[in-house]
């Protein structure tokens, strides 16, 4: 089961592959429902060598930097092993 955790958003790794997707009207966009509603959605990461690895959520994580914050709640996806 995930919980929501917050997280430094410093210490957060955007692949570059990641980056190339980003829209910066989107961006603006969830930067200005987050001032009204606040972060509705978490973002996922993994566990990388001293930091975290964004999978999902670049757009929010954008949008929080744009805003000025320094955490973002996020969910710490684990490995499944079976």
């Amino acid at each position: 089961m995930l919980v929501k955790e917050l997280f430094e958003i410093d210490k957060i790794h955007v692949p570059v592959k990641r980056m190339k997707s980003l829209d910066a009207a989107k961006v603006d966009e969830i930067a200005t429902s987050m001032l009204e509603e606040g972060q509705t959605t978490p973002i996922r990461l993994r566990a990388g060598k001293d930091r975290f690895v964004l999978i999902e959520g670049l757009h929010r994580l954008e949008a929080l930097k744009a805003l000025g914050e320094s955490k973002v709640e996020g969910y710490l996806v684990r490995a499944q092993l079976h």
